[in-house]
């Protein structure tokens, strides 16, 4: 399974911050079998992150993005990622603010999105490193599944 995780931050991209929830996803999903993700950074923007998108999505059976899917007016993540993906998956971006509520109030403020491009799956995560381990935690589980069904059309569900 070839996976990738893209952290989305303007300072980051040009040095001004350190990355931090990018190898904290690629930590988390090895933590579920999805070992040696590789990692990139793109500033904020749609273009920039459709464009690593469409890049990764030749060769990956997932892609991470971590970040830009606040209110803030350069948080556009989810919108990019819905240019290319041509089949949402719903429940993913579902379960993970679902699990929020009533603990972190500020957790419904995702606008994160997950969708099926081709045969590969991506998946928006929020910025901090907390809500990255937290939301992968949740997904974590049923994500091999879910890229196993992707690649090979099947699972033991259609025996």
């Amino acid at each position: 399974m070839r996976a990738a995780v893209v952290t989305v931050s303007d300072r980051v991209s040009q040095g001004t911050a350190e990355d931090l929830s990018g190898p904290a996803a690629v930590n988390r999903l090895a933590a579920y079998g999805i070992d040696g993700a590789s990692l990139r950074v793109v500033p904020d923007g749609v273009e920039s992150v459709r464009s690593a998108l469409e890049d990764l999505m030749t060769d990956h059976d997932l892609i991470v993005t971590t970040g830009g899917t606040g209110f803030s007016p350069r948080d556009v993540t989810p919108e990019a990622t819905r240019l290319v993906i041509d089949r949402e998956a719903p429940g993913l971006a579902e379960a993970m603010r679902a699990a929020t509520f009533g603990r972190f109030p500020h957790g419904m403020l995702s606008r994160g999105v997950s969708g099926i491009a081709g045969s590969t799956l991506i998946v928006n995560l929020p910025g901090s490193v907390k809500a990255v381990e937290e939301s992968l935690d949740i997904i974590g589980p049923a994500l091999s599944h879910g890229i196993e069904l992707l690649i090979a059309g099947q699972s033991d569900h259609n025996m």
